[in-house]
């Protein structure tokens, strides 16, 4: 699959109205803020780690996270991965550079959060749950 030009992009772009334009940047830019500031909070967090989210999945590759949470090795790379991928997925929408790399890899990072700990019925968690969510939720958002 080819990526459309830059003048095609533009061209597309040009078919919105000067409120749904701001609209859109606004929305990146909140999104991109939601994303750096969780990464940053771990980040200055010096007891944060994602060992036990990992331990609480209970759905598809379930085995993979908690052999993750266990191999201390393991743990460290996605707690780094994890809070980098964050801030710079967040640096990259709210800036609007590399927004497009940057909201793929938004996709695939809340995604592996969705797979890890579904809000399915029946599943329960350790972890203080904030409600039942089935589809949308705050990490699908």
């Amino acid at each position: 699959m080819t990526r459309p030009s830059p003048e095609a992009e533009r061209a597309a772009f040009r078919g919105y109205t000067n409120f749904q334009k701001t609209a859109l940047v606004l929305l990146r830019i909140f999104i991109g803020w939601h994303f750096f500031y969780e990464g940053l909070a771990k980040l200055i967090n010096p007891y944060w780690t994602s060992a036990g989210y990992l331990v609480e999945s209970q759905w598809w590759f379930k085995g993979l996270f908690l052999r993750v949470a266990t191999d201390t090795t393991a743990l460290a790379v996605v707690d780094f991965l994890n809070v980098w991928g964050l801030i710079l997925i967040g640096l990259g929408l709210m800036l609007g550079m590399f927004a497009r790399p940057a909201t793929i890899a938004g996709i695939v990072l809340l995604a592996l959060y969705y797979i890890s700990a579904p809000p399915f019925a029946g599943y329960t968690y350790g972890i203080p749950a904030e409600g039942s969510y089935l589809v949308v939720n705050k990490v699908l958002i």
